[in-house]
């Protein structure tokens, strides 16, 4: 039995629907009232805040920005995504009013001023809750935390809702997406063309016409659900023949910036270059052009110089001549793989204490081995997140 001063986190072997029922019966039982942090096999952690029991909201997970104006489109079709629009309202919070998280406060705001109606925030609660809970069965394993918030006793209860009626939710369509044979592909990834003459070849003008816009490699499969009023599913299960002929191509995106301003954020408490120090230069060699882009810009943006080397065949010819601080190096490329290049890096004296991070899609015991067999000193699974990218740069860079 869970108390609320048991804080150390624990695991949980393939996290279904019957092993999510009872970790939130057991907070139930007690209407225990705080927050329930889980964190996915990738380090990804989601916040469920309760109360007495039952859930007000939940946060973090895999794209919460997107996830959170995917549903405000399909909920609230009338109000407008403008980010200086959203920064106004939250600057007339004060700071010791953020109880919770700022897309819920925003949610209070709205409410409070009439704009939303409270039956359809209660469809988007339940709906992100239902999102979050897919993502986290998909997970291998889980760690839960229980965490006391006196503050949440005094925070605005907009729904409280019954874990076990979104559990369900949640589970039919889990097992719709096994149905569909594509459980080894996640609905944050974004389908794009990659052979376009050969696609429009294969299908009516028309379809090559809707195909062409909708895949962009910038909206994910749920994103594309919400656009085409279809569920994730359906979309997917559409995409999959063209997906199966090479024609269509599916690729991590990053999540939307957070629309809040600087002074609502929490301070991070990575380490980061100084001011004044010269920055450490960080390099990513991976083939993917889309995790490139979302390394550069978690990093850039934390002040460190990024390269970015998509070419694996130059990727020795590069680094060689950039001679970066870090290196994130890919497992799998077309002409090599992350092992061959790490060993390779590790007979040259230039790079024989440079940190070396692989990064996979894969989270197994013999790639973690043969990893630092070729010398690697970590290693990491994609998708990436800030979080993650800039703890393991805090745990092996040093900053001069």
């Amino acid at each position: 039995m869970m108390t609320a001063e048991n804080t150390s986190a624990r695991i949980i072997e393939e996290f279904i629907a019957s092993k999510q029922a009872g970790l939130f019966q057991q907070l139930k039982k007690p209407r225990y009232t705080g927050q329930l942090i889980l964190t996915n096999a990738q380090g990804i952690k989601s916040t469920f805040y309760l109360y007495l029991g039952r859930i007000v909201y939940v946060t973090g997970g895999i794209h919460p920005v997107r996830r959170w104006r995917r549903n405000v489109a399909l909920y609230f079709p009338d109000l407008s995504f403008d980010v200086a629009s959203l920064q106004r309202e939250l600057g007339t919070v004060e700071q010791q009013e953020f109880n919770l998280c700022w897309e819920y406060q925003l949610l209070c705001i709205w409410l409070e001023k009439e704009k939303v109606a409270r039956p359809q925030v209660d469809k988007m609660i339940r709906a992100v809750i239902s999102e979050v809970l897919f993502d986290l069965t998909r997970s291998v394993k889980v760690a839960y935390q229980i965490k006391q918030d006196k503050s949440l006793s005094t925070s605005t209860q907009l729904v409280l809702i019954d874990a076990e009626q979104v559990i369900a939710e949640s589970w039919k369509v889990w097992q719709a997406w096994q149905a569909a044979k594509v459980a080894d592909r996640s609905p944050h990834w974004a389908p794009i063309i990659r052979k376009p003459k050969q696609l429009q070849s294969s299908t009516s003008p028309k379809t090559f016409q809707v195909l062409n816009k909708l895949l962009d490699g910038k909206h994910t499969l749920r994103d594309l659900g919400v656009q085409m009023k279809r569920d994730v599913v359906q979309v997917t299960r559409s995409l999959m023949p063209y997906i199966q002929l090479g024609l269509v191509d599916l690729v991590e995106i990053p999540d939307l910036p957070v629309p809040v301003s600087q002074s609502k954020q929490p301070i991070s408490p990575q380490v980061q270059p100084q001011r004044g120090a010269k920055k450490p230069l960080i390099a990513c060699v991976d083939d993917s052009e889309i995790i490139c882009q979302t390394m550069e810009k978690i990093l850039t943006v934390s002040g460190y110089d990024f390269l970015g080397v998509s070419d694996d065949l130059r990727a020795l010819a590069v680094l060689l001549v950039r001679k970066p601080d870090f290196i994130f190096l890919d497992l799998v490329m077309p002409h090599t793989n992350g092992y061959e290049i790490c060993s390779q890096l590790r007979k040259l004296s230039l790079f024989r204490n440079t940190p070396i991070v692989i990064l996979t899609g894969k989270d197994g015991l013999i790639d973690r081995v043969r990893a630092k067999v070729v010398g690697s000193t970590d290693y990491i699974t994609k998708p990436v997140n800030a979080e993650t990218v800039l703890n393991i740069l805090s745990k092996h860079l040093e900053i001069v």
